[in-house]
């Protein structure tokens, strides 16, 4: 009821602002007597137009109550009428209503991309490299929560076009997807699993303080503020000398309504006017007028010319948002690299799984065939029982091995569902074998570009280079304003101020031969506040100095020291960048040679095998000295699929660590920002 009560004021306040801004309303509003023909605004005066208005108030309480009872929790499903895209949101509104609307973005889409559905054949689900990088770009969660971000920066643009602060914006990588593991990427501790990033707002990064970004003069508001009060008061007083008022119980009715307009401006200066009116009313004899009617103007300009003069210090904010916002486009682009690296990595382990598995079926299938052939054998007393003991147990070590290569397959293409879907609760898709169609290379190429030319490449294109050079400005400008923080204040200020005041003379008044000259309506205190009658001019320079000034001195002392920190940091980058590009190229060049040796281990296994087995057939051979030989190739293809594997994420490693990921599958920023890759783009 309290609250009831406190919006039905206010609502009160609101109306009467709106009925005085309303000439048609005024219009037909009926003067009240002693106010004569020339009243502009005779209602807000008056008792009886205060109580009309604030019935009508009471009679639209319930609609207004409704338009502001917008739903806040955007994790409930809003109406369609208030769901709004993100396209949407950085569009202005041209109903000025909107301004004071909550608006509701959607709930995010739990369904997966229809491209899904096209793999699935006979109750599997057939992947190459590029369906899963297309699948990850619009499913995967990662990508989900780091598309918010965009968004995200352009509210600080919005905010600080106002005047506000930045908020800042994180500009890590996601990385909450398990399974293969992007190189050079942090491990997600910052919000939604995001690993830090430069750019954000917080207490630092990386070893490296950004608590004084953005620091200076206070920055105001640049949306101009309206302001309105109005209120109707009856005081009565005992008085103990009859001779003050002439009279025992001295009763005043004052009416009073107030506006008032303000604004700042980025160059440091400020704009308020204030326009004040009263009426009062009393039963003294020795009051002049009765009622009294009064009208002020009041406009103050303020410029300052010292701390905080000019657009450089005062759009800071502004001018950082901007920064951030392209920082966190980069940072988009970084997100990006690190999925399709991640991805690509996790297809070449559920390769190498794949290839286990197979090759774990095979020595299986090898050890049962020998296992029967020596029970026949030992049915004819060819052989010792120790033998068909020993066969026994090896395919009990093979079937071991099975197990472990098939729960391996399994958790690998557990890993690539969930990494290339929004939802796994079907059923039916979690038991749903994956069978990548895609294998490794036959030909192994280790030639790479000379490496100064791919450490060019690389500190041209990688992200953390980029985020941090534009991070690097943004510390400039706050050693620029900073420096402004320390000068004295130093404002130039102008007032001009217009009185008006009217009324009728105190019918109660003692002398009745007294007369006066000035207007009796409200609509002649105005004129004369108005037409500079009563003016009242005044200039003048106000000066501010903090004596020792120790607060803005260490700001300003910290401010250089954490840009030459940042600057150190981006040298640090670039040689740490180059260490990442020569050890990505020796890891390609040992990786070669490790496919190489394992693919002359598996020849010479195999090439084993077939001698053991024309031996067995000439009975020169037994049967345990096959399956070792079987043995000895199963753990050669297992080398060389491990070799071929190692050898595959070293090449995107060289990628990752070249920057040239995107370029080299083909990867647009556009359709992973819409999260829907397009034909021309598979």
């Amino acid at each position: 009821m309290n609250e009831l009560k406190a919006q039905r004021g206010t609502l009160l306040i609101r109306s009467k602002r709106f009925a005085s801004c309303n000439p048609t309303l005024a219009a037909k509003t009926k003067t009240p007597r002693g106010w004569g023909t020339r009243s502009v605004l005779p209602f807000i005066m008056t008792g009886f137009i205060t109580r009309g208005i604030a019935l009508v108030a009471m009679l639209l309480l319930p609609g207004t109550l409704a338009l502001a009872a917008e739903p806040t929790a955007v994790t409930e499903a809003p109406t369609p009428q208030t769901q709004v895209p993100f396209a949407q949101l950085q569009r202005a509104s041209r109903n000025p209503f909107n301004a004071y609307r909550g608006a509701n973005v959607p709930p995010p889409s739990m369904e997966n991309s229809v491209r899904l559905n096209a793999l699935v054949r006979d109750g599997k689900i057939y992947l190459s490299l590029r369906d899963a990088i297309n699948l990850a770009l619009e499913n995967n969660l990662d990508m989900v929560i780091a598309r918010y971000n965009l968004p995200i920066a352009w509210t600080d643009i919005q905010r600080t076009q106002a005047g506000g602060q930045v908020r800042g914006v994180n500009t890590g990588v996601v990385s909450g997807t398990p399974g293969g593991g992007a190189g050079g990427a942090g491990a997600g501790t910052g919000a939604g699993g995001t690993s830090s990033g430069a750019g954000g707002a917080g207490a630092g990064a990386s070893g490296i303080v950004s608590s004084t970004l953005g620091t200076g003069t206070t920055v105001s508001g640049y949306d101009p503020v309206l302001s309105a009060s109005a209120y109707s008061d009856h005081t009565s007083e005992q008085l103990t000398n009859f001779q003050v008022e002439g009279v025992s119980i001295y009763k005043v009715n004052t009416e009073q309504a107030n506006v008032s307009y303000s604004q700042a401006f980025p160059t440091g200066g400020s704009l308020e006017v204030d326009w004040d009116n009263s009426r009062q009313t009393s039963n003294g004899k020795y009051d002049y007028f009765s009622p009294e009617l009064y009208s002020k103007m009041r406009v103050l300009i303020e410029q300052q010319l010292l701390a905080g003069f000019g657009t450089g210090t005062n759009l800071r904010f502004l001018r950082i948002a901007r920064t951030n916002q392209k920082i966190s486009d980069i940072a988009f682009r970084a997100q990006v690299i690190a999925t399709v690296t991640q991805i690509c990595d996790m297809y070449w382990d559920l390769v190498s799984a794949y290839e286990n598995e197979q090759s774990g079926e095979r020595s299986v299938a090898f050890a049962t065939e020998t296992l029967e052939t020596s029970r026949k054998q030992l049915a004819l007393q060819a052989i010792p029982e120790m033998d068909v003991l020993k066969a026994e147990g090896e395919l009990a070590n093979r079937e071991q091995d099975l197990t472990v290569a098939r729960t391996n397959l399994e958790l690998q293409e557990l890993y690539m569902k969930n990494a290339i879907t929004r939802s796994l609760d079907d059923p039916v898709l979690q038991e749903m074998p994956v069978v990548p169609v895609d294998h490794i290379a036959s030909q192994v190429d280790p030639s790479l570009a000379p490496v100064q030319e791919m450490i060019a490449s690389a500190l041209k294109s990688r992200t953390e280079l980029q985020e941090s050079s534009l991070d690097l400005r943004n510390r400039a400008l706050s050693r620029k304003t900073a420096r402004n923080a320390l000068l004295p204040q130093l404002t130039a200020y102008g007032v001009y101020t217009g009185t008006g005041t009217a009324g009728q003379l105190n019918s109660k008044y003692y002398d009745k031969t007294v007369s006066t000259t000035l207007p009796k309506s409200y609509g002649g205190a105005l004129e004369s506040a108005l037409d500079n009658n009563s003016p009242e001019y005044q200039v003048g320079l106000q000066l501010t100095i903090p004596l020792r000034n120790r607060i803005a001195k260490a700001d300003q002392d910290r401010t250089e020291l954490e840009y030459r920190q940042s600057q150190v940091y981006l040298e640090e980058l670039k040689k740490r960048i180059c260490i990442e590009v020569r050890n990505a190229r020796y890891a390609l060049e040992q990786g070669a040679s490790r496919v190489d040796a394992a693919r002359k281990a598996r020849e010479l296994a195999r090439r084993t095998l077939d001698i053991m087995q024309k031996e067995q057939k000439l009975g020169a051979g037994s049967n345990q000295q096959t399956l070792a030989a079987e043995h000895d190739l199963a753990l050669a293809d297992a080398a060389l699929v491990t070799a071929e594997t190692a050898y595959e994420k070293a090449r995107i490693e060289v990628r990752r660590a070249t920057g040239s990921v995107l370029e080299d599958y083909g990867i647009s920023i556009a359709n992973a920002r819409t999260g829907v890759v397009e034909a021309s783009n598979q």
